[in-house]
């Protein structure tokens, strides 16, 4: 008997899009410098955590039970190259130069998109398709996955299952690695 309290991995994955969503509000409102980069930080990863994860579990599943699948999943990994891109920028940026405000806004603009695509579209299909058991076992394996994922934005690194089953949990070591030696807010 599949167990009915159990979170599935749209409530999962809608947590997160919530968590990072408040974090880049909380960044609008904070002055100090050192705030502010520990939360745009600390966005990063849980970003990053978050697409991997996505990557590795759910495109597949995607890909075999919704009818445009592939396209879709063609569509968000676009997206998460995107995203990547403007997450590297975000890294090397003075959290105090005008180009800081503007590469926030623009993260927060392709986010707003992809969260309203998968919410609005292929989450509830991703509900209606596949078994309440099987979406919470996928759950357990996203929550997993977000625990060895990368940190960091990888944006020369592919964006596929095999990818991040392979050298992933490697990626993620150095990168947990190189936020402890230098203090790098993750969470």
């Amino acid at each position: 008997m599949a167990d009915t309290t159990a979170p599935d991995v749209v409530d999962v994955l809608t947590a997160d899009h919530r968590d990072v969503t408040a974090l880049i509000g909380e960044i609008w409102t904070i002055r100090d410098p050192m705030m502010r980069r520990d939360l745009a930080d600390t966005a990063i990863s849980e970003l990053v955590r978050h697409a991997v994860a996505e990557e590795m579990y759910v495109y597949p599943a995607m890909r075999k039970h919704l009818p445009d699948g592939d396209k879709a999943v063609e569509h968000d990994t676009e997206e998460h190259k995107e995203l990547e891109q403007v997450m590297k920028e975000l890294e090397g940026l003075d959290v105090d130069g005008p180009e800081f405000d503007e590469t926030l806004r623009r993260l927060e603009t392709i986010l707003a998109d992809h969260i309203q695509d998968e919410e609005s579209e292929q989450f509830p299909e991703l509900r209606q398709r596949i078994p309440r058991d099987e979406l919470v076992e996928l759950a357990g394996k996203v929550e997993t996955a977000k625990k060895l994922a990368p940190t960091r934005p990888h944006p020369s690194a592919p964006n596929s299952e095999l990818f991040h089953k392979l050298a992933g949990p490697g990626v993620g070591l150095v990168d947990r690695l190189r936020d402890m030696i230098t203090q790098r807010a993750t969470r």
